[in-house]
């Protein structure tokens, strides 16, 4: 067999390619209810006996380091319905707080709150506010484990601070959607290693806020300028937008903020781009404006389409590179051939016809970093077809909660929050009726409620900043309690909020318990 010339004509199913298929199902059913999968399209690589579906430049240590993560993060909330599934049975026996404890700690390594479980012979246990607590409790968990957690693949993953320095950037700033789905973006899908030199802040359809991203542009040139980035002085600031698709379901899974129109999607993110230049160079002269890169995910498989930029920096969205083509078309072939083979292909990309085939190449950093973002997603083309059979069993949204103000950067890891930019509820009620609109089909449909987390930061330097987020998150609450009255009164929704100093060490501590509040 040719494995240089893969194609996605249906075959029989494998019998590894169906067991990991159930364990996906069943996984997927066991973190909180039963989704509906549907008929899938066949995966880039099917591994069977005459196919291994292994490429040259995929990293397999790394890999297996991911899902080793990966199945330690799902653990911790993997384990929460079939713990509240165990407390109802036993909700009016005489010792029934004494034991509920005790499960709840076996099972979740955390405690429920007292006045959840007290008044349960009563009423019977309010099972909703039970459910979104140990949401909250379990993922406040993977913050504190996370530098623990995340240890083993850190120190895997190749494009790391100094290859984004050596492609000449001193900061790389990436706005994707807000869909859970690209949770694990940096270190799953692009493999790229969290640090101070990264900043990402997701929104609904991948539509960030052009003034925002020009203050957080200003903060950083100053920075570089004042020496505040010692060595950075000739590097240049890049950002980057990120948009999704679905190749099994285009019109129903994929950017829910665009209705699922990938077009749509594409377009709304190169023009969120381009105003941002545009504003740039308007404001602080011609040629200030930063370098920009728009990438696209297929949220089914995990490979990425990247549009790159011309000589003069403008992006022709029919110009791009497919890694999953890539990865189809170099499979079998030695590293030292692959790599020829995708900077080939990036040729071929960049000389065709179009709009700006006539402008002249990219610059040489951003050429590396294209290649380098190609190369790395390879190995996630091929941990999807290792790990989850090729294409993922839940194609659509799973998430757990909804994060609402500023994300917290600590979980890597697809489908376990949706995360809603907020500066206002007034301003931000576009992000919070798309993660509404999701929760009503995977928890209200159900009878649970949704859980909603108010994070914001704030800085220890800064005199007062504490008292005034807290000040802030009580605010944002009560905005959103108010917007969604109807759900907050039927115990439909339950909002928990959480701070934590961006320099410090102080991560996602609870202001208060306003779910154990409730239980009252």
């Amino acid at each position: 067999m040719d494995t240089r010339k893969l194609t996605l004509t249906r075959k029989p199913k494998s019998k590894s390619k169906l067991t990991a298929q159930r364990r996906m199902a069943n996984m997927s059913m066991a973190e909180d209810l039963p989704v509906e999968n549907e008929l899938l399209a066949e995966p880039i690589c099917t591994v069977g006996p005459n196919q291994a579906c292994k490429h040259s430049l995929a990293n397999p240590e790394l890999n297996e380091f991911l899902h080793i993560y990966e199945e330690l993060i799902r653990s911790r909330f993997s384990a929460i319905t079939n713990t509240l599934k165990t407390l109802s049975i036993y909700q009016h026996e005489l010792d029934f707080v004494t034991h509920a404890k005790r499960i709840a700690f076996d099972q979740l390594h955390y405690e429920l709150p007292l006045s959840l479980l007290e008044d349960s012979w009563i009423s019977g246990l309010n099972l909703r506010a039970l459910h979104s607590y140990c949401i909250f409790r379990s993922f406040k968990e993977c913050v504190a484990k996370a530098r623990f957690d995340q240890a083993s693949w850190r120190e895997c993953i190749a494009l790391h601070t100094n290859f984004i320095h050596s492609c000449g950037y001193h900061t790389v700033n990436i706005s994707p959607c807000a869909d859970g789905r690209l949770q694990g973006l940096l270190s799953f899908i692009l493999r790229l290693v969290p640090s101070e030199a990264i900043y990402v802040k997701s929104y609904a359809g991948a539509m960030f806020n052009i003034e925002e991203d020009i203050a957080n542009w200003a903060h950083r040139e100053l920075e570089r300028l004042s020496g505040g980035l010692p060595g950075d002085e000739d590097k240049n600031y890049l950002k980057i937008a990120v948009y999704h698709y679905s190749s099994s379901n285009p019109s129903h899974q994929g950017c829910a903020a665009h209705g699922s129109d990938t077009e749509r999607a594409l377009e709304s993110a190169l023009e969120r781009l381009n105003e941002l230049r545009a504003a740039i160079n308007n404001t602080y002269g011609r040629g200030a404006a930063p370098d920009i890169l728009l990438i696209g995910v297929d949220t089914d498989i995990d490979s990425i389409r990247v549009h790159f930029p011309d000589a003069n920096g403008d992006i022709d969205p029919d110009r791009y590179i497919d890694s999953g083509r890539i990865y189809q078309e170099s499979i079998g072939m030695s590293r030292e051939a692959a790599r020829t083979y995708i900077s080939d292909a990036l040729n071929k990309a960049e000389s065709q016809s179009g709009l700006n085939s006539e402008k002249g190449k990219m610059a040489t950093g951003m050429r590396n970093l294209v290649l380098g973002l190609v190369e790395a997603n390879l190995s996630q083309i091929e941990y999807v077809i290792h790990y989850h059979a090729g294409r993922y069993a839940v194609i659509g949204h799973n998430e757990r909660f909804i994060c609402a103000g500023e994300a917290m950067n600590e979980l890597h890891l697809r489908n376990k929050f949706y995360f809603a930019h907020l500066n206002t509820v007034e301003e931000g009620a576009i992000h919070l009726d798309v993660g509404i609109k999701i929760f009503t089909n995977l928890n209200i449909k159900h009878g649970l409620a949704v859980p909603i987390l108010v994070h914001y930061h704030y800085s220890s330097r800064v005199p007062g900043a504490r008292e005034r987020v807290i000040q802030r998150c009580r605010r944002v609450k009560a905005a959103i309690e108010a917007r969604y009255s109807q759900l907050h009164g039927k115990g439909l929704l339950y909002c928990q909020m959480a701070i934590s100093d961006k320099a410090g060490s102080e991560r996602c501590t609870f202001i208060e318990d306003e779910i154990a509040e409730a239980g009252h």
